[in-house]
């Protein structure tokens, strides 16, 4: 037992002992007992009151000069209370450390609380979103960012990338806003002004969209052309049968090239797929289906399984390029002997369209990159093929447009397997029966 304990021990002791002494002497040893008893339930009573005046009125000053348990509560309350206000004043620092390195940013911050509403902001978010101090402070940020996209932003909860939309409160302004998640449920939302940037890749989409528009009309020439003197029986064009065969390739490779760099520039200047309709997918994958025999080496086996229930809300004519890319590719690049399978079915709420092949494989450092435009695995290979080099990033424009995600598995000397999902929101029932697995499509 502490020594406190004992101070308060030997007090209760003096009481009683002085009140039975007292009690004894004047006859009432019970109501003594009770006397003294009371006497040191009101010294405890009011070393209450002066612990709750001390605690309310009083935090800063020492605490109040006694003996025993009560001293010895007065000064734990006392270092607790120095805890705290040290611990107070660290966090502070790092609170008003935190407000001057974000207020010296050029970009936007504002601080949001788990339901939206505004706890702090930097100079940069008030020039960009028009925000006042402190007359915003505690307003939700979608009253004060009355933009569709971004309501849709916030509500879905998917902050992985950024969102851009024009600025609601200066005519050509692109802005970048992206939500981070923080602490218990906060968020911190970036603002950043990317007119510049914007602009810059509308000239570059603008000059690729010309340039390749302008190439058509002499490439069609020179092809025709060529095709013209390689069907010639002319002696005399005998010794340049090769050379023509050749520049023929060539010139059919540079017009696949034209037509995919056009199709990727009207993919980019619409965010939106073009006329969009109930798509029967299974439809689709006979039709590339039957296409893709033509350049498949002999041997190769071509199968698939296809939900003709299963139908997709979107732009027709983009996912069949997106289908005819991603076969092409399987189909290219997988030897006589091996297999290409087409799969197109439901899981859980989302419809998933399938390649898989038995061929090359590609290496694991090298998915990453596999949709950029122009990035080849093996370029000497792509180029013997008649590749392009964009049909992946047609693939993924594509789904990017229809809400989709592409997935890539694949293993050297393996085979690969392209897995596009596709979100509940655009799946759409059809009438017809599932069809199992069969030996070829078409």
């Amino acid at each position: 037992m502490s020594s406190t304990w004992w101070v308060e021990l030997r007090r209760l002791l003096l009481v009683l002992a002085a009140s039975a002494i007292i009690g004894a002497l004047a006859g009432a040893l019970t109501a003594a007992l009770a006397a003294g008893l009371g006497l040191l339930a009101g010294w405890h009573i009011w070393q209450l009151q002066r612990l709750r005046r001390w605690l309310t009125h009083s935090r800063r000053a020492h605490p109040p000069e006694t003996s025993g348990v009560w001293g010895d509560i007065y000064d734990q309350f006392y270092h607790l209370q120095r805890r705290n206000r040290q611990r107070k004043q660290r966090l502070a620092a790092i609170v008003r450390e935190f407000q001057q390195s974000t207020a010296a940013m050029p970009d936007g911050t504002v601080v949001l609380a788990p339901d939206g509403t505004i706890l702090w902001f930097n100079s940069a978010a008030q020039d960009l979103l028009r925000l006042r101090s402190p007359d915003d402070l505690g307003q939700r940020i979608i009253n004060l960012i009355r933009h569709p996209q971004f309501g849709e932003y916030l509500s879905r909860g998917l902050f992985q990338d950024p969102l851009e939309l024009d600025s609601p409160y200066e005519n050509g302004v692109r802005l970048s806003l992206q939500v981070i998640p923080y602490g218990r449920e906060q968020r911190l939302l970036l603002v950043r002004d990317v007119t510049r940037l914007y602009r810059l890749e509308r000239i570059r989409r603008d000059f690729v969209a010309n340039a390749s528009h302008e190439l058509r009309t002499p490439l069609t020439v020179i092809a025709g052309y060529l095709q013209s003197m390689s069907e010639d029986d002319d002696p005399a064009l005998k010794p340049w049968r090769a050379p023509v065969e050749a520049m023929a390739t060539q010139a059919a490779r540079m017009q696949g090239i034209v037509q995919d760099m056009l199709m990727l520039s009207r993919l980019d200047d619409q965010p939106q797929p073009g006329v969009e309709e109930t798509v029967d997918i299974a439809e689709l994958v006979s039709m590339v289906c039957r296409d893709s025999k033509a350049i498949a080496e002999s041997g190769l086996k071509l199968a698939c399984e296809t939900d003709h229930t299963l139908g997709l809300h979107g732009c027709r004519s983009e996912l069949h390029s997106l289908l005819a890319n991603l076969v092409a590719n399987a189909v290219k690049y997988t030897p006589g002997d091996g297999d290409v399978a087409i799969r197109w079915y439901r899981q859980d709420t989302q419809a998933c369209l399938e390649v898989s092949d038995t061929g090359i494989g590609i290496d694991a450092r090298h998915i990453p990159r596999l949709t950029e435009r122009f990035y080849r695995v093996d370029e000497g290979r792509a180029r013997e093929q008649g590749g392009t080099g964009l049909g992946l990033a047609i693939v993924k424009h594509v789904l990017q447009r229809h809400g989709g995600e592409l997935e890539i598995e694949s293993q050297p000397g393996k085979g690969s397997v392209f897995r596009c999902r596709f979100p509940a929101s655009r799946v759409i029932p059809l009438r017809g029966e599932r069809a199992t697995d069969g030996p070829a499509c078409g």
